[in-house]
C-alpha cells in the first residue's frame, strides 16, 4: 500500500476485475476506438512517493503568508477567531465527516440533531423565530433573502445599503438579474446608511431593504431608525449580521427584522484562505414556509422517543420549479456542526465575553492610531473593525508590513474609489496588546 488515501492493492484490483468478469483494466475501455486512444506519455511529472510529495507541498505552502506565523489585522468578511480544540475533534469523527444529506432520518439522527442544534443557536443569537439548516455562505444567504422578499411582497425593487459588503452586494445583483428585480444602492454617509436617502428611495415597489450590522466598515447601523421607514411601505427588513457581534449587540430580531442572514465562519471555521463558509438564514414565524433550503424539526416516534426529521422544505424547489424563488436544496452540514460545537463550547457567557473583547481591543487599537497621528475615517461606535486614513500609498505600506510578518488590513479603495488610502483594520480577541502596539508602531514608522 503506497498511499494512505489510495489503499487499493494489486490483489484488490485482481479480485474486482474477476468479480465483474473482465480480464484487464484496458478491457474496460474496449468501447473506445483504438485510433482515438492516447498512446504517448502525458507531459506531467513522474509520480512521487507520499513522503516526497508531502515535502514538496510543505515547501510550497511555506511561501504563503499564513495566520500561524503572521500577525493578522485583516477582516473584511473572513475573520480569525479563537477556535476551541474540541471543534476539530468532533467534526473529524467519521459519522459527521462523511455525512451529506440526511434524507433517511432512521439512520441520520446524529446528523439531524446537530443541524437542529445549529438552527436553535442561530435563533437565540439573532432573536428570530426560525432558522434553516445553513446555506453556502453569507453572500448567497443574503441574496436568497432578497429573492424571498421579492416573492413574498411581489415587489420588483430591492434597496441595499452601500455599506453592505461589496461582494455580498454583487451576489445580490447577480441573483436579482435572473428574477428581473431592480437593485438600488442606498448611499452611505460617514460610514453608515444614509437615512435621508433611504426615505427618498422608499416606495410601494420596494420589496425589501438590506443593511449590514455591523456594516462593512465595522460601524453599527441604527436599526431602530431604519425599521419603521421600511415597514411603513410594507417592505421586508433584511439584516446581514456578524454572529460574534450579536454576543454583545442587541439582536436584529429585537428591532423588528423580518429576515436575518450572515456567515457562521467566525465560529469554529478557520479563515483557510477564504473558504469554505457556512451561511445562516433566520426569519419570523410568518415567513417560515417560504424559507429556502431545508429545516430540521423535532418529533417523537411511535414509542414516544424524541427524534429529528427534515421538515417544511419548500415543495417548489423540487416539483414546481416554475414557481420557485430558490433552488437551494443543500446545506453546509459539516461547517454548521463546527459552528455549533464552537458556540456550545464557548457558551452564552463565553460568546458575550468574546464579543466584548473584540470591541475593547479594536477600541484600544483605534485610540492608539489616533495617538500616533492617524485619522480615524468615521465617527460612531464600531465592533472589531474600523477605517484608518493615511497620507501615503497603502500598497507601499502594506507591502512593507508584510515583510515584517504583519497582515495590515484591507485597502477599501479597491471597492470604494472615493476612499483613497483608507485601510480597514480588524482586531479580534486573539490579538494581544503587544501585537496591536507593534502594528501601530510599525505603521507609524512608515507613515512618518
Amino acid at each position: 500500500m503506497n498511499f494512505r488515501y489510495l489503499p487499493m492493492t494489486e490483489q484488490d484490483k485482481k479480485e474486482m476485475l474477476q468479480e465483474i468478469g473482465v480480464a484487464s483494466i484496458d478491457e474496460l475501455f474496449s468501447d473506445i476506438p483504438e485510433k482515438v486512444r492516447f498512446k504517448g506519455q502525458l507531459n506531467i511529472k513522474e509520480a512521487k512517493s507520499e513522503h516526497e510529495l508531502f515535502s514538496e507541498l510543505l515547501t510550497l505552502s511555506e511561501k504563503n503568508a499564513n495566520l500561524l506565523t503572521y500577525k493578522n489585522f485583516l477582516g473584511a468578511g473572513v475573520y480569525q477567531h479563537y477556535i476551541p480544540a474540541i471543534v476539530n475533534h468532533v467534526i473529524s469523527r467519521s459519522e459527521f465527516y462523511t455525512a451529506y444529506t440526511p434524507y433517511q432520518p432512521e439512520i441520520s439522527q446524529g446528523e439531524l440533531q446537530a443541524i437542529f442544534e445549529f438552527q436553535t443557536l442561530i435563533c437565540e443569537l439573532t432573536g428570530m423565530d426560525v432558522a434553516n439548516s445553513s446555506m453556502y455562505d453569507g453572500g448567497t444567504a443574503l441574496a436568497e433573502a432578497a429573492m424571498l422578499a421579492a416573492g413574498h411582497t411581489k415587489g420588483k425593487k430591492i434597496l441595499i445599503s452601500a455599506a453592505v459588503h461589496p461582494e455580498y452586494r454583487d451576489v445580490v445583483k447577480t441573483y436579482a438579474k435572473g428574477q428581473h428585480i431592480e437593485v438600488v444602492e442606498i448611499p452611505e454617509r460617514n460610514g453608515v446608511t444614509d437615512i435621508d436617502s433611504l426615505k427618498q428611495l422608499m416606495s410601494d415597489e420596494v420589496a425589501g431593504v438590506i443593511v449590514q450590522y455591523p456594516n462593512f466598515f465595522g460601524q453599527i447601523e441604527q436599526l431602530k431608525e431604519i425599521e419603521p421607514i421600511v415597514h411603513r411601505y410594507k417592505a421586508l427588513f433584511i439584516v446581514s449580521t456578524n454572529p460574534v457581534a450579536l454576543g454583545a449587540l442587541t439582536p436584529p430580531g429585537k428591532f423588528g427584522a423580518d429576515i436575518v442572514t450572515g456567515d457562521a465562519q467566525p465560529f469554529g471555521i478557520p479563515a483557510s484562505f477564504g473558504g469554505p463558509h457556512c451561511g445562516y438564514f433566520a426569519v419570523t414565524k410568518k415567513l417560515m414556509r417560504k424559507i429556502p433550503g431545508r429545516l430540521v424539526g423535532q418529533t417523537t416516534d411511535e414509542d414516544g422517543r424524541r427524534g429529528f426529521v427534515l421538515t417544511l422544505q419548500a415543495r417548489e424547489q423540487h416539483i414546481r420549479r416554475d414557481k420557485a424563488t430558490s433552488n437551494i436544496c443543500s446545506n453546509q452540514a459539516l461547517n454548521a456542526l463546527a459552528a455549533s460545537v464552537a458556540m456550545t463550547a464557548l457558551g452564552k457567557q463565553g460568546i458575550k465575553e468574546m464579543a466584548i473583547l473584540n470591541i475593547k481591543k479594536a477600541h484600544y487599537a483605534k485610540n492608539l492610531f489616533q495617538k500616533h497621528g492617524f485619522e480615524i475615517a468615521f465617527e460612531g461606535p464600531t465592533f472589531n473593525e474600523f477605517v484608518v486614513k493615511v497620507n501615503k500609498p497603502l500598497k507601499e505600506i502594506t507591502k512593507k508590513l508584510l515583510e515584517k510578518k504583519i497582515i495590515a488590513g484591507y485597502d477599501i479603495q479597491q471597492t470604494y474609489p472615493q476612499y483613497k488610502n483608507h485601510l480597514l483594520v480588524c482586531v479580534t480577541e486573539i490579538r494581544t496588546r503587544e501585537e496591536i502596539e507593534q502594528f501601530v508602531k510599525e505603521m507609524g514608522a512608515l507613515y512618518a
